[in-house]
C-alpha cells in the first residue's frame, strides 16, 4: 500500500491539538518527533513532555488529497511553519533500507549506487548517494520513473530545474549525464544539505545551486523535473510551468496511477503532453512546452 506522510514544525503546546487534528482528518498514525536534537529527561510517571521545538507527522493513505488539510493548517498556523508533504518508502528503517539500497541500473547509462558500496561498472555514469534525512534514493518507483527519463534524453550542456530536490538524486544523475548547470529547489533545509553533500561526493558541487522557496530564482531552463506530489502539483502548475522554456522538457511525478491523467490533462494547456508512464501505484507524466 502506497503512504504520503504530513510533517509540520511546531512546539509543544501546540503539538498535540496538532496531532488530533491531523488524526481527525484521516492520519492512520500521529508521532511526535524533536525537530531540533533537544536533550530531554526521563519524564514524571504519568506525564507526557514534548520538546520546545517538536515537529508533529502524520500518516495518511496516499489516495489521500491533503490540499483542504494544509489550507485548514495555514490559517492558524506562523506563515513561515514548515508543512512538508512525503513520500514514504515502504520501509524506512535506517538499516533495512542500507541492508537493501543496492547499486542499481536506470535506463542505458545511468547507475544509482551507495556511497558504501562498490560500483559494479566503472565505465558507467554513477551517482554514488547517501540521501540522508532528505527522500530520493532510487528505490522509490517515483524516483526510478524521473531517473530513467533523465537517461534517455540528451542534457549535453543543459540547464535543469529540479524541483522538489529531496537528496540531490535527480539533480546529480542529470549533471553527471551532460547538464551543464542544475537549480534545485526544495521547503525543507536538510533537502538542501543532503543535496549538497551528494552534489560535493560526486565532484559536481560547483555545478548545482540550491534554493529554498523564498529565495528561488527566476529562469528558463532547458529541462524541468519536479517529483512531489498531486496536490502541490496543482497548486504550483503556473511555477513549475514558468521554470520551462518553450521547447523545454518537463517530467512530473509522485503521482498516483488514478491521478495521472488529471495531472496530465492540467498541464496540457501549456505542453503537448506525452503519454503517461506507470510503474505499479505510480505514474510518470511528461511533455514539452508549447
Amino acid at each position: 500500500m502506497a503512504w504520503i506522510q504530513l510533517r509540520i514544525n511546531s512546539h509543544a503546546k501546540m503539538a498535540e491539538s496538532l496531532g488530533e487534528q491531523l488524526s481527525e482528518w484521516g492520519a492512520q498514525a500521529v508521532t511526535f518527533v524533536d525537530a531540533k536534537d533537544t536533550p530531554w529527561y526521563e519524564p514524571k510517571p504519568g506525564e507526557v513532555q514534548l520538546w520546545p521545538d517538536t515537529q508533529v507527522v502524520g500518516l495518511f493513505d496516499a489516495k489521500e488529497d491533503l490540499t483542504l488539510l494544509i489550507r485548514h493548517l495555514r490559517k492558524q498556523l506562523p506563515a513561515e511553519t514548515l508543512i512538508k508533504q512525503e513520500q514514504l518508502e515502504d520501509k524506512d528503517w535506517e538499516r533495512e533500507w542500507m541492508d537493501n539500497f543496492h547499486p542499481t541500473q536506470f535506463g542505458q547509462r545511468l547507475w544509482i549506487c551507495p556511497s558504501w558500496q562498490e560500483v559494479p561498472d566503472p565505465q558507467a555514469v554513477n551517482v554514488m548517494l547517501d540521501p540522508g534525512l532528505a527522500f530520493g534514493t532510487g528505490t522509490h518507483p517515483t524516483t526510478a520513473l524521473c531517473l530513467r527519463w533523465l537517461d534517455s534524453l540528451e542534457l549535453t550542456d543543459s540547464l535543469v530545474v529540479d524541483f522538489g530536490c529531496g537528496s540531490g538524486i535527480l539533480g546529480i544523475a542529470a549533471l553527471k549525464l551532460g547538464a551543464r548547470r542544475v537549480v534545485g529547489v526544495d521547503i525543507d533545509p536538510q533537502a538542501i544539505q543532503a543535496s549538497q553533500d551528494n552534489a560535493d561526493r560526486n565532484g559536481v558541487g560547483d555545478k548545482i545551486e540550491l534554493y529554498l522557496p523564498r529565495t528561488q530564482p527566476v529562469l528558463e531552463a532547458d529541462v524541468v523535473v519536479a517529483n512531489i506530489l498531486a496536490a502541490p502539483l496543482r497548486e504550483l502548475r503556473e511555477v513549475i510551468t514558468a521554470y520551462c522554456m518553450p521547447g523545454g522538457l518537463l517530467a512530473l511525478s509522485g503521482i498516483l496511477a488514478e491521478q495521472a491523467e488529471e495531472i496530465r490533462a492540467l498541464y496540457s494547456q501549456d505542453f503537448h503532453m506525452d503519454p503517461v508512464v506507470v510503474e505499479g501505484d505510480w505514474a510518470r507524466v511528461s511533455g514539452k512546452r508549447k
